[in-house]
This record gives C-alpha cells, structure tokens and sequence, in this order.
C-alpha cells in the first residue's frame, strides 16, 4: 500500500468515532439519564431522583406472556423507593383504576423499600380497560414529605425475572398454541 493511501485510510479510521459522535447530537442517548431496570426509574428534568426521593424500579405486574388482566380485575403496583431524609407513601392514584395502599409504608432513611415483597402492598382495583405487558400506566404517588410524585410506569409481564411473581388476582391465562401438522409429515404418508 503505497503511503499517500496509508494515510488516507488511517486519516479515515480515526475520524470515524468524532464523525458519529458529531451525528448523535443532543439528543444522543449518551446524552439521556440511563436506569438499567426493565421497570421505570424517578427521573426528573434529566436528573435520577426528585426532591430527596429515588424510585429506581417501578412496575405494574401484568398477566403471563400472550394474556390479559380483565377489565374490572386488579393488579398489583411494585415500587422500590429510597428517601434520602425518610418518607412515608400514604395514597397513589392511576388513570386505569382505582388504588388500594393497605397501610400507609413508611420509607425509612437511606433504606430502599420494595412495596411488593414479601406481598404486593399497592393494588389496583377495579381496572377500567384490560391490560397486557408493555402498555404504560401512569400513578401519581403521594409522599407525606415529597409532594406527589407523577410517573407513567410500564405494565411488566410474568415471565424471565418476573416469572416467579405471584400472578395478578383474576388474571387470565395465555392462550395455549395448537399444534400444527408439519409439512414432512402429510408428505411422508404417516
């Protein structure tokens, strides 16, 4: 190779990485607050948490894969919370139902809580449409301190890490595929 198109080449190879990264621009993903979880995370104008709360994980658990929760059934809301001064979560609204906190859940200092074990202790109720694993739902969550806390949370289904979640009450199972005669069996005279 001769050295004009050695040059040219390695001139090419190390502008590629600005040249990308110049493409993203502001709105590159690099760019954004990244919550690794599957559910949602408190983030508030680009910033993880909000007023000395942070909710790293947020979920309704929805039916097993292929299902539904019934319009009219329930479902319960996981929260895991954590208060940098201590809090206490005393009602939670949503715009699919209304919700039933079984006593108001104090959030100790600097201790993350899970709302959901060992049993779900936010349960929606009544739910006004029927819902499947990835439709979004949106709460709002009353802290004694914090204020109302807004959040559109994802409807998670029973599967992979969920898996071994209790189901939603009145959930109804996913349909059970048919089998289906092969093509080399009807031709093989079977």
């Amino acid at each position: 190779m001769s050295s004009r198109r050695w040059i040219v080449a390695a001139a090419a190879f190390l502008a590629a990485p600005v040249l990308a990264g110049c493409a993203a621009g502001f709105d590159a993903a690099t760019n954004k607050a990244y919550a690794p979880v599957e559910g949602a995370a408190l983030i508030d104008k680009g910033s993880y948490g909000s007023r000395g709360l942070s909710i790293p994980q947020a979920f309704v658990l929805g039916p097993d894969s292929g299902a539904k929760l019934a319009q009219g059934g329930s479902a319960p809301i996981y929260l895991n919370v954590l208060s940098k001064g201590g809090d206490t979560i005393q009602a939670v609204t949503s715009n699919v139902g209304t919700v039933k906190v079984t006593a108001p859940i104090t959030v100790p200092a600097g201790e993350l809580i899970s709302t959901g074990k060992p049993t779900p202790q936010i349960m929606i109720e009544g739910l006004s449409k029927p819902l499947a694993g990835g439709e979004g739902v949106q709460l709002s969550i009353q802290f004694a301190n914090a204020g109302a806390i807004d959040m559109t949370v994802p409807v998670v289904t029973r599967s992979r890490e969920f898996a071994t979640y209790p189901p939603a009450p009145g959930a109804t199972p996913a349909p059970t595929p048919t089998p289906t005669p092969s093509s080399s069996e009807s031709s093989s005279g079977h």
